[in-house]
């Protein structure tokens, strides 16, 4: 554990936004999978979770959660097997 005060606060704010990233990386993930078992089921909702997914991978994108690479090839999967 750290004695100086900046670098408490430092280990402080970095718990708090690996949390967050975590937070936002696991809900991106749960959309695309729900959007893949959707468009496996043809379901009535498939266009509109398809939306959401990528809507939440474009997010993990713009913040380097994940690599932009990545995601366009998610969002191309993804956009490929909906039609």
């Amino acid at each position: 554990m750290p004695n100086i005060k900046s670098a408490i606060k430092r280990v402080s704010v970095t718990e708090k936004k690996d949390a967050a990233n975590i937070s936002q990386k696991n809900d991106m993930r749960s959309a695309v999978k729900s959007a893949r078992t959707a468009i496996e089921n043809n379901a009535d909702n498939k266009g509109e979770l398809v939306s959401l997914a990528i809507k939440k991978v474009d997010k993990a994108s713009k913040k380097n959660l994940i690599h932009s690479n990545k995601a366009n090839r998610i969002k191309s999967s993804l956009m490929s097997k909906a039609n």
